[in-house]
């Protein structure tokens, strides 16, 4: 019903920044909750940030300050804004779409998008 495609995704200095986006089609993008999730080598999947469908942002503790999550509803499309950017940021970063009802509970993910964070 949702696909997802991220870009943006490369290497950066310590310090640096970057920005992702996720695209999403095949269905009405505002309903949907939005979130970045990011997985580090030898790591679980972790949520990094995510916007609701009614405009409640949440992070986690190791990304508050530094990070921001963005939406334009308009043009379907969800971002993360990355800056002081660490080593330990490093991760493949999966865009998620997720909608609950009364009756189900519904959710999306990207192929992921590598950021690398290295001198």
């Amino acid at each position: 019903q949702v696909q997802l495609v991220e870009s943006g995704g490369g290497s950066v200095q310590p310090g640096g920044s970057l920005r992702l986006s996720c695209v999403a089609s095949g269905s009405t993008f505002s309903s949907y909750d939005m979130g970045w999730y990011r997985q580090a080598p030898g790591k679980e999947r972790e949520l990094v940030a995510v916007s609701s469908s009614g405009g409640t942002t949440n992070y986690a503790d190791s990304v508050k300050g530094r990070f921001t999550i963005s939406r334009d509803n308009a043009k379907n499309t969800a971002y993360l804004q990355m800056n002081s950017l660490k080593p330990e940021d490093t991760a493949v970063y999966y865009c998620n779409a997720h909608y609950l009802s009364l009756f189900r509970a519904v959710n999306y993910w990207g192929k992921g998008t590598l950021v690398t964070v290295s001198s």
